[in-house]
């Protein structure tokens, strides 16, 4: 969510992968004093200045901790305010995501509904549960047993995007390749190119100096 004073815009659409513009670089060599905090319940809060940025300000889940992307002009107090701010809208957002997602009871509801809506209903899912070990996949499936695996990760993400995830684990129970059938079944499900691009986005910042492309964690100043 982009916020300019007195205005709010929503983001209607993702970019394709192919056009997506590079992240901003991280150009701070090192963090300020003072830039590493301690949540009382988020854990860790990393803050990390850029020269690049003027007008935003980002935060995000990485690892375990929060990150909070800065301009590099901010004072101290100004850091301090925006930090404690960006980290109580990233908690209140993924409360209220919690919420609607629900437990691994209301996931495989959740995962049955959209096998029927965009699978025919043929793939059955035996569980379907959130892990927390998963820090490199969105999520897993063991077509032998017909189980899912949701990384918590995507509990702080965008309904579709999680819905994405599921129907691509529920095509590998008809089809464990990434073939071409494969594929056509994914894209049964009308927001896939636009999950796969957010979810691009996401591991695109993780691994180019931690800038953010999520699409609603961005405060224009």
């Amino acid at each position: 969510m982009h916020l300019v004073p007195g205005r709010t815009s929503h983001s209607s659409s993702s970019p394709r992968p192919a056009d997506r513009p590079p992240a901003e670089r991280a150009l701070s060599a090192a963090p300020p004093a003072g830039s590493e905090l301690t949540g009382r319940s988020t854990g860790p809060v990393e803050v990390r200045r850029s020269t690049r940025r003027r007008r935003t300000v980002t935060a995000y889940r990485e690892s375990g901790r929060t990150v909070v992307l800065i301009p590099a002009a901010f004072t101290p107090a100004e850091e301090r305010r925006w930090v404690a701010q960006m980290v109580a809208k990233l908690q209140t957002r993924e409360e209220r995501r919690r919420r609607s997602l629900g437990g691994d009871e209301e996931l495989v509801a959740r995962a049955l509904a959209l096998s029927a809506a965009h699978l025919d209903g043929v793939p059955q899912p035996s569980s379907v549960r959130w892990v927390d070990n998963q820090q490199r996949r969105w999520g897993s499936c063991t077509p032998a047993d017909a189980s899912i695996r949701l990384s918590s990760r995507l509990r702080g993400m965008p309904e579709y995007v999680v819905d994405y995830v599921l129907v691509h684990e529920l095509a590998h129970l008809i089809e464990p390749s990434h073939d071409e059938r494969f594929w056509a079944l994914v894209a049964r499900y009308p927001r896939a190119e636009r999950a796969r691009g957010f979810l691009e986005g996401v591991e695109l910042a993780r691994h180019d100096a931690g800038e953010a492309l999520a699409e609603d964690d961005d405060v224009v100043l």
